[in-house]
């Protein structure tokens, strides 16, 4: 009988791993476990293309453990970035769990938390640290931190950290710690920034792909509602959320904190019991971020609403729905939002809502994911409501925004509505004035 043991016995880990292997109750190697392992192994460099839910920490988190073996010393010999803090503690339990039957010893630092208690766990001893860029810079600096005895260091979701600006804190590690290591670096995307870091921060890397680049999962149902108005998104989301059987576990993806905030007070008034509903965005306690995840892990939170902080890392299987009540600016953020369903062979679902000003973004993320999201119409019990004037004439403004980016000679409405205001000869009437302000002209100083 062919067990779960016996298939990563190719790759010759040590028995302490293997068992641990067993007992997290991986039945077979992924492809990237497949292909990265060997490599690893090996001591070469690797550059990933993978997207989360593919099995890619365990693929360099293996060959880390069979490296390092056994606690050594006082100071870290492996530094495995991550761009949030969810994503680092999520790496740090993997390794946990993986060197369970080992002495190795793992510490993972982050902000948004006092330092004591993580500068302590460094001082007992330490082999692999797990960091979020601007923590780790800062232990380095108050000298908590010895990097001269590093030779491994992992860069995870490499896409996600230039778009989170943490260029300048990796330029400054990499000027500090010693050249002589085995690197590797993993991203869902290989985006321009991307590839220029990887060739500041590879050495001859083996290159390995999964999937094609900013693929959707197969398992993902997509689709998307033509929306109005803000009003009418909530009066839509409210009507899908009163499905419970059907939306039993729904991450609503948000721009802003501000909209997060908006959405989560509105669903608790008309449609979701308080102890059902939670939202998390970057100004909420680690705390209260890590306990609000853990319950919408366990099903006892059936609706979260998000920003982007947690559309990537966050590992929870059977998530029914993925709803973007507001389009993504960064494109790849679609691809990492919708990713947190149809996981572990669930079927999912992925909705989207779309304004005026959204069908530009769409229609740059069906040329990245190269397909065209299919359209559904409202359904009848929606309320449609008229959006007001403010909303409007933001909603218009927006659009000329985007068509002076495709072409910087276009002057816009608002344009051709300044120049007339501007002329002296024609003076301005109150429908004028009206406009006047609703345009959102500043205020004389």
């Amino acid at each position: 009988m062919q067990t779960t043991q016996n298939k990563f016995e190719q790759f010759k880990l040590n028995r302490q791993l293997l068992n641990a292997v067993e007992e997290a109750g991986y039945t077979e190697p992924t492809p990237i476990q497949e292909q990265a392992i060997p490599l690893a192994l090996a001591g070469q460099d690797i550059l990933g293309i993978a997207q989360t839910g593919t099995g890619k920490t365990a693929a360099y988190t293996l060959p880390l453990l069979m490296r390092i073996k056994y606690a050594q010393g006082e100071h870290p010999r492996a530094l495995i970035l991550a761009p949030t803090r969810e994503l680092a503690m999520q790496i740090s339990e993997a390794i946990t769990q993986l060197s369970k039957y080992t002495d190795i010893r793992t510490v993972v630092v982050f902000g948004g938390v006092g330092p004591k208690a993580q500068t302590d766990a460094i001082r007992k001893g330490v082999d692999i640290i797990v960091a979020t860029p601007g923590r780790f810079m800062d232990l380095y600096f108050k000298e908590e931190i010895v990097v001269k005895h590093l030779n491994v260091m992992i860069l995870d979701e490499a896409d996600k950290m230039m778009d989170m600006g943490f260029m300048p804190q990796i330029r400054k590690l990499l000027e500090i710690i010693p050249t002589k290591r085995q690197n590797m670096l993993f991203s869902a995307t290989f985006s321009e920034k991307v590839e220029k870091l990887s060739y500041e921060f590879l050495e001859f890397p083996t290159r390995i792909e999964v999937t094609p680049q900013a693929t959707t999962a197969e398992m993902v149902s997509q689709s998307i509602y033509e929306v109005p108005n803000f009003r009418t998104k909530i009066n839509l989301l409210t009507h899908l959320l009163r499905d419970e059987e059907a939306f039993n576990r729904v991450l609503v993806f948000t721009r802003s904190r501000e909209v997060a905030g908006l959405v989560h007070q509105n669903l608790l008034e008309r449609v979701v019991k308080e102890h059902e509903l939670k939202v998390i965005h970057a100004n909420k306690g680690q705390n209260t971020r890590t306990n609000s995840m853990e319950a919408f892990r366990e099903g006892s939170v059936r609706v979260m609403v998000a920003t982007d902080v947690v559309a990537r890392g966050i590992d929870i299987t059977e998530v029914s729905h993925v709803i973007n009540f507001d389009v993504p600016l960064i494109y790849e953020d679609y691809v990492h939002r919708i990713g947190r369903t149809g996981r572990a062979n669930h079927v999912g679902e992925a909705i989207t809502f779309m304004t005026v000003a959204d069908e530009y973004h769409i229609r740059k993320i069906e040329n990245m994911i190269r397909m065209e999201i299919p359209r559904r119409e409202l359904p009848e019990e929606v309320e449609v409501v008229a959006t007001p004037h403010n909303e409007r004439q933001d909603l218009l403004r927006e659009i000329d925004n985007q068509k002076r980016k495709e072409d910087p000679t276009f002057l816009g409405a608002f344009h051709e509505k300044k120049k007339v205001f501007h002329k002296p000869s024609r003076p301005v009437g109150k429908g004028g004035q009206n406009r006047r302000n609703s345009s959102g002209r500043s205020k004389r100083r």
